[in-house]
Formats: structure tokens, C-alpha cells, sequence
């Protein structure tokens, strides 16, 4: 990808009914996003529907995002920012997909990618997603580690991290297993990933470290990012101190996705109290993988 004039950069509203419209003026109306990019709006959200979930609403998000990936895939945009969208709204309507990660991995015929969140000192990309939690240390696989890993390295890379910067690997268990009493998963699957993972890339992955001490190093700069083992382990920091700036990045795509790291508010919405910062800094950071690729002559993010 060489460096066009203007990137374009689709934005999703989500669930017409919630803050995504909101946010969304905001932002394109804030003059503090980056001029390089384009933006297209993608979805129409009528000011009555504002805190009025429906069936209907639900329909309207799940056609953004469908028209979103279809304008990808024809070239017509370079990135997607994705409003928030309800779930279980969605389910109801026949939406099949875990979540918004889930969809545009599938619309891209991809099976190799990941969900990360950057906000505030934090990054963590999440090896399990959205699975129920009594099934997460069945889930574990040491390849499924190293192939998170691996794409939270590439992003890493592509957003100019130093070849000395180091990755935390958190432990599943409290205290990472205390060497196998509370658990094996550490010895058995996460011990022999970072291993692989270090043996590929140059000793960059530490751990596993116990999940009650590794977000607070991270958070202090003593490591680059944290993988983590499962969905909570990873967002419950990020979201504590990065809320109001969280992005959600679907990693191995052939374009980048984006989203605020926040839900519909569908309680708020309408109301003027929704901050657009989430929404912003999503929008910039589409931007900024869009030209860190143009450099890259269009690595994946």
C-alpha cells in the first residue's frame, strides 16, 4: 500500500438506539481528527430512536456492519470504526457471530486473528474470547498462545515498538499455578508457548507472570503489552484505567477495524452525557495503522 492523499476510513453508528450516533458526531465535529483521512459515515440513525432498543435497531446495526465489510472488500474504504452494537440484540434478530471480531474475521475469510484492547498504559490481546469462563482452561492450546502472541508481536512492531521491548505472558491461575499446586495449565501449555514464542522472536515474551502483579508492571512500563489467557483477565484492567480512551482492534485483518471500548449506554443515549474520547481515539488509531502499513507496504494490523 503506498501512501495515498486522503485515507478513507468507514465509520459504523452501531445500535441506532445507543450513543454510537452520538459519539460519532462528536468526534467528526471535535477538529481534532486526523486530516489525512476521509470519513464516511455507514448507517442512518434517526434522533427519535435515541434510548428506544428494538428488533428494528438491531437490523439497522448488523446492515452497517455487513455494508461495512462489503465496502472493504471492494476497496472502497481503508479502515473501519465501529460503533457499539448490543449482542443480544443482535442474537435475537439471527445474528450468528460471538461478537463484532468474530464477524469481520469471517466476512475476510480469515482464521488467524485476534482481539486487542490499547488504552491508557495498557495493551492486552485475549488468546480465548468470548467463551464462558468455565470453559477457558479447556480451551487453552499452546499453539493458540504463540498464534496470539505472534500477532500481538506484528502489532506491536507496526505501531513502532523497540526491538528491546518486552511482552508479559499473565498465568491462568492465581499466582501463575504456584508451580503446578494451584493448577498445571502454566507448566503443561503456557510455560512451553512462551518458550516457542521467545525462540522465534528473540526473547521478547516474559512469563508466565501471576496475573495479580503483571497488569500493575505493565501499567508502570515494564512491559509493552500483556497476553492474556482469557476475555475479564485482560479487560478488567484496561477498561479500570482506560476507559474513557479504550480501543478494541481486530488484529489480522487485511484492513484495520477499530471500535470504542464501550457498550450501546442505550440508558444515556440521547441525553448529552456520552464522551466521545473512546470514539476518537479509535478513529486516530485506525488512521495510524493505515499509515504505519502505507509505510509497511501493507503488513496486516
Amino acid at each position: 500500500m503506498s501512501a495515498p492523499e486522503s485515507f478513507r476510513v468507514g465509520i459504523t453508528l452501531g445500535d441506532p438506539a445507543g450513543i454510537g450516533p452520538e459519539v460519532v458526531r462528536a468526534a467528526l465535529s471535535s477538529g481534532s481528527l486526523p486530516t489525512i483521512a476521509d470519513y464516511r459515515v455507514i448507517g442512518n440513525a434517526p434522533a427519535e430512536l435515541a434510548g428506544r432498543p428494538s428488533q428494528e435497531t438491531a437490523r439497522a446495526a448488523a446492515a452497517a456492519l455487513e455494508e461495512a465489510a462489503t465496502l472493504a472488500s471492494r476497496g472502497e474504504i481503508d479502515a473501519i470504526v465501529t460503533g457499539p452494537v448490543n449482542k443480544a440484540a443482535l442474537f435475537q434478530v439471527g445474528w450468528k457471530f460471538p461478537g463484532q471480531t468474530e464477524f469481520f474475521a469471517d466476512r475476510c475469510g480469515i482464521t488467524n486473528f485476534g482481539m486487542l484492547l490499547t488504552g491508557g498504559n495498557l495493551t492486552v490481546a485475549l488468546v480465548t474470547i468470548h467463551i464462558p469462563l468455565r470453559d477457558v482452561a479447556a480451551s487453552l492450546r499452546k499453539d493458540e498462545i504463540v498464534r496470539v502472541g505472534s500477532l500481538l508481536l506484528d502489532f506491536l512492531k507496526l505501531r513502532g515498538s523497540d526491538d528491546d521491548d518486552c511482552i508479559a505472558v499473565a498465568g491462568l491461575n492465581p499466582h501463575a499455578g504456584e508451580s503446578g499446586r494451584i493448577g498445571t495449565e502454566e507448566i503443561e501449555i503456557i510455560e512451553p508457548a512462551v518458550k516457542e514464542l521467545n525462540g522465534a522472536n528473540g526473547n521478547r515474551f516474559r512469563g508466565p507472570i501471576s496475573p495479580d502483579t503483571v497488569f500493575h508492571r505493565a501499567n508502570k512500563g515494564e512491559f509493552a503489552a500483556v497476553l492474556c489467557m482469557y476475555h475479564d483477565q485482560g479487560l478488567i484492567p484496561l477498561k479500570l484505567q482506560g476507559f474513557h480512551d479504550g480501543v478494541n482492534v481486530t488484529l489480522g485483518l487485511p484492513f484495520p477495524r477499530t471500535s470504542p471500548d464501550h457498550g450501546t449506554a442505550f440508558d444515556i443515549a440521547g441525553k448529552s452525557e456520552a464522551r466521545p474520547d473512546s470514539m476518537m481515539a479509535a478513529i486516530r488509531l485506525a488512521v495510524e495503522l493505515l499509515k504505519a502499513r502505507a509505510r509497511k507496504g501493507g503488513t496486516k494490523a
